[in-house]
């Protein structure tokens, strides 16, 4: 077992298995998320592990939404109104930096991320008996933080949910997105 899993079944599906686990994911009563951190290069494994998970957890009960953070950003893409093969040239013509930054407006003002996985939220949530694992999360570099995605979604969130996220801590409670950018030392929720 590797040291992710060993985190993941060991210390976190214990608490998400609860009877009502907001209390033990999150010291925040509006904030009742949590990150499970994981080295980038993990990701494929993260992967199985993150439906295995689900899986556990649906047998002990629990409603499980999966929300991929890879398909919101295609669902973005798509809803500017440019064809997927629109972004690829628009690299090549205007390069990478200008692209990100194209990318990250999108996500941020005309098709906002927080607006795409608020939509994929459970209706009439039960926090004790639903679960939400956002995962893919690696999709949105280096386009958008996360750090923006928690922020915005407090309050939209009433029941126990965990972002996967692919990078390095930097501290206590500092995280470096795919181990590439500076870390951002301001996340609240609990990093398991």
């Amino acid at each position: 077992m590797s040291e992710f899993e060993a985190r993941l079944f060991g210390t976190l599906l214990p608490i998400l298995e609860d009877g009502d686990p907001r209390a033990r994911i999150s010291a925040y009563h509006d904030m009742p998320y949590a990150i499970f951190r994981y080295d980038a290069a993990e990701e494929f494994a993260l992967r199985k592990a993150v439906t295995d998970l689900a899986t556990r957890l649906q047998l002990k009960g629990k409603r499980v939404t999966r929300i991929s953070l890879a398909e919101c950003l295609a669902a973005a893409l798509a809803g500017s109104g440019q064809a997927q093969e629109d972004w690829y040239q628009a690299e090549r013509d205007i390069g990478l930096a200008e692209t990100v930054e194209t990318v990250a407006n999108v996500l941020a003002t005309y098709c906002p991320l927080v607006n795409l996985v608020a939509e994929r939220l459970p209706t009439a949530p039960d926090p004790a008996k639903d679960v939400v694992l956002v995962s893919r999360t690696g999709a949105l570099f280096p386009f958008y933080r996360t750090f923006s995605l928690l922020e915005q979604l407090k309050g939209q969130v009433s029941v126990p949910t965990v972002l996967f996220y692919p990078g390095d801590m930097d501290g206590a409670a500092g995280l470096r997105f795919m181990g590439v950018l500076e870390a951002e030392h301001n996340y609240r929720p609990k990093i398991f």
